[in-house]
């Protein structure tokens, strides 16, 4: 039902003991999903005291019935008091822990016994049967889901925020630009308005042929000034 990845197999919640539960589930942690919580689950089979109350069961024997009942409570909650003083250790694991018990038959006369689940619950410890195991871990299963779906969710909203920050900033820089161009084409304006304005103030002044203007200029020969362009041409060209 669970990936490899949430949960742990023959885990130690203290390093500096021996003490090993059978399955612990990796839960993300409430603050950073990144530091995980583990849900300790450790199977228990006391099959000899069930064994004793199913023959007694077959054989009606009432009193048999009672003992072996007795028997099975006892050993259910030695259990418990072993799981909860091995395993729970918060804030590394949850403030309680699984006792899978993996006979229905067996997980129903915990059931059947409301003083017992409530003793098991002064212990911090919830007993499941395979049935309610499955329904517990899909359960889970969908949590993780969810919070993986949050996780890309947020990933997504800081991708956008990134993206609005730096489009922010290209509005800007075009701003700027805009700005600029804006500048350029009103000196470029200027200048053809100072150029209309020279061409009025000179349209009353006769024009001087073009080798009278050209010595008054130093222009030079028109010839040699061509000449002076192709040469000047052919060295750029080389």
């Amino acid at each position: 039902i669970l990936s490899p990845g949430q949960y742990v197999k023959n885990w130690k919640p203290d390093k500096n003991k021996n003490e090993v539960v059978e399955f612990a589930i990796c839960i993300p942690g409430k603050d950073d999903p990144k530091e995980k919580v583990y849900l300790p689950i450790d199977a228990k089979f006391p099959l000899s005291d069930y064994n004793a109350l199913v023959d007694a069961w077959d054989k009606g024997d009432l009193a048999a019935v009672e003992n072996a009942r007795a028997a099975l409570r006892d050993r259910i909650l030695k259990c418990a008091k072993d799981i909860q003083k091995k395993y729970i250790a918060p804030p590394l694991t949850t403030d309680f822990a699984l006792l899978f018990l993996p006979i229905e038959g067996l997980y129903a006369e915990v059931l059947h016994d409301p003083t017992l689940f409530e003793e098991l619950q002064k212990y911090h410890i919830v007993a499941v049967g395979p049935t309610t195991i499955s329904a517990i871990l899909n359960s889970l299963q969908l949590g993780f889901r969810t919070l993986a779906i949050q996780q890309r969710s947020n990933e997504v909203w800081k991708i956008l925020g990134a993206i609005k920050t730096d489009f922010a900033k290209f509005g800007d820089l075009l701003d700027k630009t805009q700005k600029k161009l804006q500048e350029a084409s009103n000196t470029i304006e200027d200048a053809s308005s100072r150029s209309r304005q020279i061409q009025k103030k000179l349209k009353s002044v006769e024009e001087l042929p073009l080798e009278e203007s050209s010595v008054i200029l130093e222009l030079g020969e028109e010839k040699d000034y061509q000449v002076q362009v192709e040469e000047n041409t052919d060295e750029d060209l080389s």
